[in-house]
């Protein structure tokens, strides 16, 4: 089986690298691909965001199924323009994209179905912003309604700050929407629920708990995530029956009430409040960092798994895992998430992994056949095993032996499960 994959960070590699040990597959092309896809499959370096260029690339290479990796795409509908040209492809249609692409949109959802969140207000408006700040305390999270590359959220403290953001957001700051989403400030402990999603059924597709801030100690402004570890150990049994019953059971039927079915992996961010789900936002894909802790766990055939999940039939699939854990590590451009540079050279041959360790890269890429930046976050250092902590230190002593003084990365990662 041919298969394509769209996108270019380490949760592509990650798939990537899972795919590639199914003995169904024949090829894997990734579009565009990074300098560590490109040691494993066929790089294909053009834009995937046009379409047209994708569909006589999928004919010309024999594809016979397309996952798509990152947000943009699927929120963009490449699902419907390639199944209208009667391509088999894995993940959510335009109109049940909107649940990452859209604040406002998942909001409506949560309050028509009674799915519990954080309080919130729609706003298009300064006077929609003062309404709310009468009756909330702060602080308050601002969020832009439309996708905004993890930067589209803001904690802010002070009345000012709120409305200078919002300022921001309703002048256009962000292409995607000039309309933004007001919410209450939620304390707890955050959490990644995942699953995977065809018309008829769904399963558990791993748990993880991501690091969002650039500094240890959770300073600093939010990134894409600074690493990763899974499972969650804060998702027991009895919660994860909550987050089914009161989260994903109420989400997808109402996309099914609308016509919209859901397909594809469903990414739930939650915040765990006295032992109660909240949903903070969905994505319609696999998280990054989350992704490269998830798949190594990963017992089962992938591609046979999103081949039952294409033709609606997951119900016939059992899907194991590795009884291990996993942690990962981001290392990153110095400046990130702010102003950085790319193109400096990345000397990785004195790594050596065993055979738990693995590098999954992001920013890179390969220019006079060597191996460069490319990117804020530019590799995952990730390592498998029984306890976190060494885990941690085996994946610190391993980026000690790269080659690459731009960078920088938390030592702290896993700090809450570590201490617990």
């Amino acid at each position: 089986m041919n298969i394509a994959l769209i996108g270019s960070g380490g949760r592509e590699h990650a798939i990537c690298q899972k795919l590639i040990e199914s003995s169904l597959l024949t090829r894997i092309y990734c579009i565009p691909g990074n300098a560590g896809t490109s040691l494993i499959a066929k790089n294909l370096n053009f834009n995937f965001l046009n379409f047209k260029k994708l569909y006589s690339a999928i004919k010309f290479y024999k594809i016979e199924l397309v996952v798509v990796g990152p947000e943009v795409p699927l929120v963009n509908g490449i699902v419907d323009f390639l199944q209208k040209n009667k391509i088999k492809v894995f993940g959510p249609n335009k109109f049940a994209a909107q649940l990452e692409g859209s604040k406002a949109f998942m909001k409506n959802i949560c309050k028509e179905y009674q799915i519990p969140t954080a309080g919130f207000r729609i706003c298009t408006n300064k006077k929609h912003v003062s309404t709310f700040l009468k009756n909330h305390k702060l602080p308050i999270v601002v969020k832009a309604d439309g996708l905004a590359a993890g930067k589209g959220v803001t904690i802010c403290k002070t009345k000012k700050e709120i409305e200078s953001v919002s300022k921001e957001i309703f002048q256009g700051k962000f292409k995607s929407s000039k309309k933004l989403v007001l919410e209450e400030f939620l304390t707890g402990e955050e959490a990644s629920y995942f699953m995977i999603v065809d018309k008829n059924s769904y399963s558990f597709f791993g748990s993880a708990q991501d690091h969002k801030r650039v500094g240890e100690k959770e300073t600093g402004p939010n990134t894409g995530g600074m690493g990763a570890y899974s499972p969650a150990t804060i998702v027991t049994k009895q919660l994860e029956n909550k987050i089914i019953k009161k989260i994903i059971k109420p989400t997808l039927k109402a996309l099914k009430n609308k016509k919209n079915s859901y397909t594809g992996f469903l990414y739930a961010g939650l915040m765990i409040k006295d032992n109660e789900p909240y949903l903070i936002e969905y994505n319609v894909r696999m998280g990054d960092p989350e992704c490269q802790v998830i798949l190594p766990r990963l017992n089962t055939d992938l591609v046979q798994i999103l081949k039952y999940a294409v033709n609606n039939q997951l119900k016939k699939i059992k899907i194991n895992w590795k009884k291990e854990k996993c942690m990962t590590i981001v290392v990153c451009s110095k400046g990130y998430p702010g102003k950085h540079v790319n193109e400096k050279p990345i000397e990785l041959n004195k790594l050596n992994l065993s055979k738990n360790s693995f590098i999954f890269h992001a920013g890179t890429k390969i220019k006079n056949n060597k191996i460069i930046s490319n990117g804020g976050r530019v590799l995952n250092i990730t390592e498998r095993g029984n306890n976190f902590l060494k885990m941690r230190n085996n994946i610190i002593k391993n980026i000690k032996n790269i080659n690459w003084p731009y960078g920088f990365f938390r030592k702290d990662i896993g700090w809450r499960v570590i201490n617990r």
